[in-house]
């Protein structure tokens, strides 16, 4: 019997993805949709994010730029916030159509 070296495996480059943020209970039904879209862009009305979520959104979502915001490096994301960036997209608002476009982040 003879002995018989293995043969080495190449590296395979892993990629990890960052840290995950618990999304608050409020926002969870919004992040399970984009999560579990296969589209690149997802366009929603205020109206179908309101009915996703089982609530109205509050004020300044429709009159901020800034409520759709992913959040800064220093201040974080914000509770809202994380139903998107924790689906891995971004949220830009179309606010005088009342519609907000979600585009898969580049990984």
């Amino acid at each position: 019997m003879r002995w018989v070296e293995p043969v080495p495996t190449p590296a395979v480059p892993v990629r990890l993805r960052p840290a995950r943020i618990a999304v608050p209970a409020p926002y969870l039904p919004l992040y399970a949709y984009l999560d579990g879209r296969f589209a690149d862009r997802v366009v929603l009305t205020f109206r179908e994010i309101e009915d996703l979520l089982g609530f109205s959104l509050p004020e300044p979502a429709g009159v901020q730029q800034e409520w759709w915001g992913n959040g800064g490096l220093t201040s974080g994301p914000t509770s809202h916030s994380c139903s998107w960036t924790q689906a891995s997209r971004t949220a830009t608002p179309n606010l005088p159509a009342k519609t907000v476009t979600f585009e898969r982040r580049a990984a």
